[in-house]
């Protein structure tokens, strides 16, 4: 496709990394992040040719936190986009690749000293396209290992260790009673001027074929430590010391509470980010850029 000299290129990227050594996504003096590393990256390849607009993600992840199917957005103007695709002296007139193979192949070059970060694809994104804003949902998974299945030493940067059995079916039916759209303070980091109203579509546990206990949370987002929070919930009910029951009342109370721990880390994967069709992408940004409200009872 050629490029209009005067249009912005809005280039999606599909990442997966390993969160272990990272001081979360988003990019902090002197801290080594996802965010940071591929700007880096981008800012190299293209060095000449002005500065390199920020990164927008879907899902913002925490110090420890993996993915494997984030999502991020950047643009870039007629100018830079031009200059990546411009054969280079001595190749004659040899085209270069599309524009997002070019991007891929020279961004995931300089990844590859990175080993904990991919590029799973890089493509154009279409018209009205907000990683952040057009995301119609967002999944995690969280693994733990109860002493039914025992430690995994090679599983620790990614499985969370719990010395005890869990009741997996008390878990699960816990985790149900917390789906809809509700204020979920009592269960969120509290940030300046920022919601704790969230749709949480799907909760529910089971253990895979290593009898590793699998945690999957769909929301159309998730405010901060709301998943680890959750997780946690439902662990304190597994060991019996917490009742299914009282899950919904602290989510009513709508206050930060001792009586269940916030999980570690390492357990937590971004699995997918799901979108609508391209023609509602514009539109679904404007919706969500509006501040989430519980309806009136």
């Amino acid at each position: 496709m050629p490029i209009d000299p005067g249009a912005v290129q809005r280039i999606r990227l599909d990442i997966a990394y390993d969160g272990t050594t990272f001081a979360g996504w988003a990019k902090q003096p002197e801290l080594r992040t996802v965010q940071g590393e591929i700007e880096d990256a981008l800012a190299t390849i293209l060095r000449r040719h002005g500065p390199v607009s920020d990164l927008v993600v879907a899902g913002r992840t925490d110090a420890g936190v993996h993915a494997r199917g984030q999502v991020a957005h950047f643009d870039l103007t007629a100018e830079q986009a031009h200059a990546l695709v411009q054969p280079r002296r001595g190749t004659g007139n040899k085209p270069k690749p599309p524009l997002p193979v070019e991007i891929y192949r020279r961004v995931s070059g300089i990844l590859v000293t990175k080993p904990e970060i991919v590029l799973k694809d890089v493509t154009r994104a279409p018209d009205g396209f907000d990683a952040r804003f057009s995301a119609l949902w967002r999944r995690y998974e969280y693994r733990l290992a109860d002493s039914l299945v025992g430690h995994d030493p090679m599983q620790r940067m990614r499985t969370t260790w719990h010395p005890f059995e869990l009741d997996l079916d008390a878990m699960d039916a816990a985790a149900a009673t917390l789906v809809g759209l509700h204020d979920f303070a009592t269960y969120c980091k509290p940030r300046p001027g920022a919601t704790t109203v969230r749709t949480l579509q799907d909760f529910r546990w089971r253990r895979d074929s290593d009898g590793v206990l699998i945690a999957s949370l769909k929301a159309d987002a998730f405010c901060h430590s709301m998943v680890r929070a959750l997780v946690g919930a439902c662990v304190a009910v597994g060991e019996g010391k917490l009742d299914g029951s009282r899950l919904v009342n602290l989510r009513v109370e709508r206050a930060r509470t001792s009586e269940f721990k916030v999980m570690p880390a390492q357990g937590l994967t971004l699995t997918e980010v799901g979108y609508p069709e391209d023609a509602e992408l514009a539109i679904r940004a404007v919706e969500t850029r509006s501040r989430r409200e519980l309806p009136e009872e």
